[in-house]
């Protein structure tokens, strides 16, 4: 009798923690944009992973963790992969809108879910998710709306979302959650130089501190622990089919913050990407045994 709830908790506790991490993360940029006329997209990027940095550094201690040779470069990929994701989606953000902007990062997760895939059930969800994603980026007419540049940019940060996936869950096989902080803090130092480069002082104007430590906790520091958490106790491939949701939860974030009104072939998208990762969560007890199933967190 207690197999069965202990395993019903087992698949849906990953799951919750990635539905927080991304509501989190969507909100907390749609409150970075206010950043972005004082300090530019990279130095809103600088001042969100270093605050971050401090944070997770308190908390997690990540001092803590052994490193070979080996788990260090896994690593080092994966905290210059979490910087140049989160660099490149602000620099998308100048010019294109939050929910096209993170569908176009999406095509990341995606080719992961796609590339790890075994099943034919698998192919229904990611075919179902495709079906979303191509509802969700404007066609036809709206494209003229798109700027190709921000585009660009929001394409290379689901390369480098890619990445984060595929190291972060090697990372975290080798040192737990205290891989996420590691990882920010290699993300911080690696993008705070173009930010001082791009902002200067302004970097240090009273008012933004608190934006910025908000921003931190919001879209890093609590996101980026979820995740790593949830990439310890679930398939690669189910951890990027479920993050097919990401493009609903910033399209909604953008039309409750932004003001970005969606339409109704939106809202269709939305709901096909919803069905996808439902239809994931169903048969992820179904898929291979995670790499780490027993790290416990150090909070």
């Amino acid at each position: 009798m207690t197999k069965l709830p202990h395993s019903l908790f087992s698949t849906l506790f990953p799951v919750g923690l990635l539905l927080i991490a991304m509501a989190s993360i969507q909100s907390g940029a749609s409150l970075a944009k206010s950043m972005f006329p004082i300090v530019g997209a990279q130095g809103t990027t600088s001042l969100r992973l270093v605050f971050a940095s401090i944070i997770m550094l308190l908390i997690l201690r990540p001092w803590r963790a052994k490193f070979t040779a080996k788990s260090l470069k896994t690593v080092l990929v994966y905290g210059i992969a979490l910087g140049g994701m989160n660099f490149l989606f602000y620099m998308s953000l100048r010019s294109v809108p939050l929910g096209i902007a993170v569908a176009l990062e999406f095509t990341g997760p995606l080719a992961v879910a796609i590339y790890t895939s075994r099943r034919p059930i698998d192919f229904a969800w990611i075919g179902l998710a495709i079906t979303g994603l191509l509802l969700l980026i404007p066609i036809g007419e709206s494209t003229q709306g798109i700027d190709p540049e921000g585009a660009a940019y929001a394409l290379s940060a689901g390369v480098c979302w890619a990445l984060y996936i595929l190291y972060g869950q090697r990372a975290g096989a080798d040192n737990g959650v205290q891989t996420a902080a590691l990882g920010v803090i290699i993300a911080a130092l690696f993008i705070a130089p173009i930010g001082v480069a791009h902002a200067g002082a302004a970097l240090f104007t009273p008012s933004l501190i608190p934006i910025a430590i908000a921003v931190a906790l919001m879209s890093t520091a609590i996101p980026y622990t979820l995740e790593m958490i949830a990439l310890t106790r679930m398939p690669t491939r189910t951890f990027g089919t479920l993050m097919s949701i990401e493009p609903a939860f910033g399209a909604l974030s953008g039309l409750l913050f932004l003001n970005e009104v969606l339409s109704f072939t939106q809202w269709m998208a939305i709901s096909c990407i919803i069905m996808a990762s439902i239809g994931a969560t169903l048969t992820m007890r179904n898929h291979s045994t995670p790499v780490v199933t027993d790290k416990k967190s150090p909070i």
